[in-house]
């Protein structure tokens, strides 16, 4: 049997947070990135939503055996759903690919208690610049809503398990994107970071 392939558009991007060898840069038109908050979640992530009108570039990578379990843990909050004719990519032939999104109505903005993380946004974007380049991090941006988000600045003491260091320049580059689409970089006060922390501890919510 072969391998089934998932489309990674967010930190699967950066290989340095998953152990898929299999994988390859890839497109896929129909869909957009958008920055959501979920009941399932503490904080906000990114998710991708059908728009007939874009394009997303991203990885596709084999998961071995067909063996969803640790992916789908991984991406606990999302649906996983098949992707049809929509994907440019490499491969001498078109493997079945999934897509890992959240339905419309269990979605909602996020805000100071449910935040977009730094050091998670950090991570999206070195793995972008590391398969796609500047244009590619910069493509990341305009192919991505929801930056009235705020945008917790959590690299000294980083939230997100998977993060990683970024060099001055890639430091550097996120900020000055996150100028370009005008997003607020927050840090909580000692009552906010108190009840944020308490959020980050609460057992996690099935589907």
């Amino acid at each position: 049997m072969k391998d089934a392939f998932f489309f990674g558009y967010g930190s699967l991007v950066n290989r340095e947070t998953h152990i898929y060898d299999n994988a390859h840069r890839a497109r896929v038109t129909g869909w957009r990135r958008l920055w959501r908050h979920t009941a399932l979640r503490p904080v906000a992530f990114l998710t991708a939503v059908p728009d007939a009108r874009s394009a997303i570039d991203g990885l596709i990578a084999g998961v071995p055996g067909n063996d969803w379990a640790a992916l789908d843990e991984r991406e606990y909050a999302y649906d996983r759903v098949a992707l049809r004719d929509q994907l440019d990519h490499p491969l001498p032939e078109t493997p079945q690919t999934a897509i890992y999104t959240i339905p419309a109505d269990k979605h909602a903005q996020p805000d100071r208690l449910h935040p977009v993380l730094l050091s998670y946004l950090d991570v999206v974007v070195q793995g972008y610049l590391n398969e796609f380049g500047e244009e590619g991090a910069q493509a990341f941006f305009a192919t991505t809503d929801g930056w009235d988000s705020p945008i917790l600045d959590d690299r000294a003491a980083p939230y997100y398990p998977r993060h990683q260091t970024l060099s001055l320049a890639e430091r550097n580059l996120v900020g000055r994107l996150l100028d370009d689409v005008r997003a607020e970089r927050v840090q909580h006060s000692a009552a906010e970071k108190a009840q944020f922390e308490a959020l980050m501890n609460q057992p996690l919510k099935s589907s």
